[in-house]
């Protein structure tokens, strides 16, 4: 059985041992996302006679359409790692476990649409209602202030512009325009920098809080984004670069990989 699962090759010239652990290994990702368009999976593995040993040379994924938590959509995705020990017998069982960590050079394209629909998860939203912070409660008479819609426009060199509306629990809700630069700190976290509130908008009775809140706001929002909160289960994503491009925010950086992750 080994010895065919190693040693006999398809017209493309993959092994059949190789094919097997792609077909393994893409079900096994697919099934990381709560939605899916395409999850393509590329094991190598020369001479096949190593795969035994659960050794293989690379692993490449390529997904697109991800969806992540049922609320954080993915346009694209893909990583690559070096060599990598992986548990044979798992593959076997149709299964797929890593043996010891490795790491994968990874990049994650969101888009405008994706990112403002993330605003609306559940995750998000507890973050942005019904607030007590002090330099909040101090204009709204000691109520909770809410955050309930905010939007997002990409625009060039890494600058977004925020709409959103702020509501300090006494009927009147606060229009709020900013341009901020966003960044990467520690590997890890998403800073919203150097916010340009926009007032052109807003009727004048409302500028000064309307400036205020929105200080306010991208303070909140610069504290947010940790993808240590938003990552996979033995997966922890680190950032080396971010761009925006037209309608999408690229992300590049790598992925440690402790274990393959039962569920997204």
């Amino acid at each position: 059985m080994f010895g065919g699962l190693t040693g006999f090759t398809n017209e493309k010239g993959t092994d059949w041992g190789e094919q097997m652990l792609n077909t393994v290994a893409s079900q096994t990702i697919r099934h990381l996302f709560s939605k899916s368009e395409l999850v393509e999976v590329v094991v190598r593995c020369y001479p096949s006679s190593k795969l035994l040993q659960g050794s293989i040379d690379s692993f490449k994924m390529n997904g697109r359409g991800l969806v992540i938590r049922k609320d954080f959509a993915v346009e694209e995705m893909s990583f690559e790692t070096d060599a990598v020990s992986i548990d044979f017998a798992s593959v076997l069982s149709g299964k797929l476990r890593l043996k010891q960590p490795t790491q994968a050079i990874a990049q994650v394209i969101l888009s405008q649409e994706g990112i403002n629909h993330a605003f609306t998860a559940e995750l998000v939203k507890k973050r942005l209602i019904n607030l007590s912070v002090p330099e909040l409660t101090e204009l709204s008479g000691g109520k909770p202030v809410s955050f309930p819609e905010v939007k997002v426009e990409l625009l060039s060199e890494n600058q977004l512009r925020i709409l959103a509306q702020a509501d300090l629990s006494s009927g009147e809700l606060i229009p709020l325009s900013m341009v901020v630069t966003i960044g990467i700190e520690k590997r890890r976290r998403v800073s919203f920098q150097n916010p340009q509130v926009e007032l052109d908008a807003v009727p004048a009775e409302q500028k000064e809080i309307s400036q205020t809140l929105s200080m306010a706001l991208a303070k909140i929002l610069d504290n947010m984004v940790d993808l240590d909160r938003f990552d996979l289960d033995g997966v922890k994503m680190r950032l080396n670069r971010l761009q925006t491009e037209g309608k999408k925010l690229i992300f590049s950086g790598y992925a440690e990989i402790e274990r393959i992750p039962k569920t997204g």
